[in-house]
């Protein structure tokens, strides 16, 4: 049998209260040797929106010596955005919990992948604590003591399960039976991790959707930092977007642009 140590069962969960957010791939552009074309931003996916653009019209000549900061805002302010969904950018996301990548994989128009459960065991998993929790002290009892102990049934589950499947040949398949079943103790506040790629427009979309005042607390700090990110990178797809704090010292983002 496949068992945990049980020293490790009292411990109680190390307390995750951020996201981690890394941009780790973005859109690079080769221009065509034969379109006789020039832009003044350096940025690879700022190039490939203005070519897009212009390629639906072929304009290739700039005679009102438009940037391409202002081609970009027009686009915008038209809501010709198709062009800006040739551009992406993925992001490793960490310390998030459950109930937030729950919100997330909502919005269809990206591509997730994200830690199993099954394959990954969660013993020693880390918990997000919301901030209103924390800050309280008995709630902030309430919550560690309700994590501890569903980190602890999970453990015991997953031994005693493990003992149930030990007649499975393949030890893979042994703990994936267990932890499978293990983890339906485990709370919404368990800390995942996954990788998540979009073009730019679902990325305004959901900047759009999440950075508001009226979106849950955790994903709303996902996508302010997110949009913070993208602006760095892309600032005349993003640089509408302006991110301001509210009463409680949370942060939210907003654009004038009625278009997504």
């Amino acid at each position: 049998m496949e068992k945990m140590p049980e020293s490790q069962t009292a411990e109680v969960p190390e307390i995750v209260r951020a996201p981690e957010i890394r941009l780790i791939a973005f859109t690079e552009f080769s221009h065509p040797e034969d379109v006789p074309w020039e832009t003044d931003t350096p940025v690879a996916s700022e190039k490939l929106i203005e070519y897009a653009g212009r390629m639906c019209y072929q304009s290739w000549s700039n005679p009102a010596g438009r940037t391409n900061r202002e081609y970009i805002a027009n686009m915008l302010d038209h809501g010709h955005l198709s062009v800006i969904e040739h551009a992406s950018a993925s992001f490793s996301i960490r310390g998030v919990s459950r109930s937030c990548t729950h919100e997330l994989v909502r919005h269809r128009h990206f591509s997730f992948s994200q830690v199993s459960q099954r394959y990954v065991s969660e013993e020693d998993s880390r918990m997000v604590e919301p901030d209103c929790i924390a800050e309280d002290p008995e709630c902030h009892r309430i919550f560690v003591e309700a994590v501890t102990k569903a980190r602890e049934a999970y453990r015991e589950l997953y031994e005693r399960l493990a003992g149930k499947f030990e007649d499975v040949e393949s030890r893979t398949l042994r703990r994936k039976l267990a932890r499978q079943a293990a983890r339906s103790v485990l709370p919404n506040a368990v800390e995942t991790a996954l990788v998540m790629t979009g073009n730019f427009r679902a990325w305004r979309h959901f900047i759009r959707m999440r950075a508001n005042e009226h979106a849950d607390v955790e994903i709303r700090a996902v996508a302010v930092e997110i949009c913070r990110q993208l602006q760095q990178l892309s600032p005349a797809v993003f640089g509408d977007f302006t991110i301001s704090a509210l009463e409680d010292g949370t942060e939210v983002a907003s654009t004038h642009y009625i278009y997504e």
